[in-house]
């Protein structure tokens, strides 16, 4: 049975410095850093095997010795330039090579790179290739009755990434020019058919969590890629009377779960990992989950909050 902390080490699996500064170092040794041009910050880390087998070609400046790279560009002014044109070639071309598992699910959206004074987007299934920064919306919708709160949970498609697990309530990426709480209500439209007067009238945004994961097998594509997130996190009380439906092929089903029924889920590892923190948070704030019964209540809490070692969005 897995406890709360171990819930969190599932997810934000990647080292902190702090723990052993020197076996830190020498792993971020090994990675590239990935620079978007004009520049100092490095908004991504990429794995040395990627390197090795990515397609760069001239519109690359990779550089073997400083162990970094970034897309060439005259283009300073802090708005997207040809960046995003040479990032979408070169990893077209590595998905026509069959360079990468990951690249099989190409999804035709964009997720933003944010650098400290410009911005530039990748391809959604080749962001983990870079380990930038990504974003998402997670939402619980719980109901409370007269024998206590009771929360929506969906089972994901067998066939989708993590097929089969257990999930928050809705979720999905943040593409490029979207605003989060647009793309809660596209998503809740989507995957539980919730009215978007609904959502715009009772979702409440709850803050932030982030944490920096390996990527393994469930995915899909390469296992140990790099996946630093943050996800805007919002809460939806509802009545008994509304019930989610699957509208896209994300969701198998929906159940209505007591918290003790939740709580027994995650002991036994159920949920997708990061679904499993952002569960972990709604019970911190709604006093489910306190100092009193969790002797690791100190280090989960700030571990939902990690600091990233990359630019993060300014929205």
């Amino acid at each position: 049975m897995k406890t709360n902390l171990d819930l969190v080490n599932d997810c934000d699996s990647f080292p902190y410095y702090d723990d052993d500064p020197e076996g830190y170092n020498k792993l971020i040794s090994t990675y590239y850093r990935f620079l978007v041009t004009g520049t100092p910050a490095t908004v991504g880390y990429v794995l040395p095997w990627v390197v090795d087998k990515m397609p760069w070609g001239s519109d690359w400046i990779v550089d073997h010795n400083r162990r970094q790279l970034s897309p060439r560009s005259v283009v300073d002014s802090g708005k997207e330039g040809p960046e995003n044109d040479i990032i979408d070639n070169t990893l077209r071309k590595a998905k026509d090579a069959g360079a990468f598992r990951v690249l099989d699910k190409w999804r035709n959206e964009l997720y933003t790179v944010h650098g400290p004074n410009k911005s530039i987007s990748i391809e959604r299934s080749g962001s983990p290739l870079f380990g930038i920064v990504t974003y998402g919306v997670h939402m619980t919708t719980y109901v409370n009755t007269p024998d206590g709160m009771r929360i929506w949970v969906p089972k994901r498609a067998k066939a989708k990434t993590y097929g089969g697990m257990l999930d928050n309530t809705v979720a999905g990426g943040i593409a490029t020019g979207e605003q989060p709480f647009e793309c809660m209500v596209r998503e809740a439209a989507e995957e539980a058919s919730f009215p978007e007067d609904l959502v715009r009238a009772t979702a409440v945004p709850c803050g932030t969590i982030s944490y920096f994961s390996f990527r393994d097998e469930r995915a899909g594509g390469e296992a140990g890629l790099l996946q630093p997130e943050v996800q805007f996190v919002y809460d939806m009380e509802v009545g008994v009377d509304v019930v989610p439906k699957p509208c896209d092929d994300e969701v198998e089903d929906f159940r209505l779960w007591t918290v003790a029924q939740v709580q027994d889920a995650l002991s036994k590892g159920l949920f997708k990992p990061n679904c499993a923190l952002l569960l972990l948070d709604f019970f911190i704030r709604h006093g489910i989950l306190t100092a009193d019964h969790e002797q690791d209540y100190v280090e989960i809490v700030s571990r939902l909050h990690r600091k990233l070692p990359f630019p993060t969005a300014r929205m």
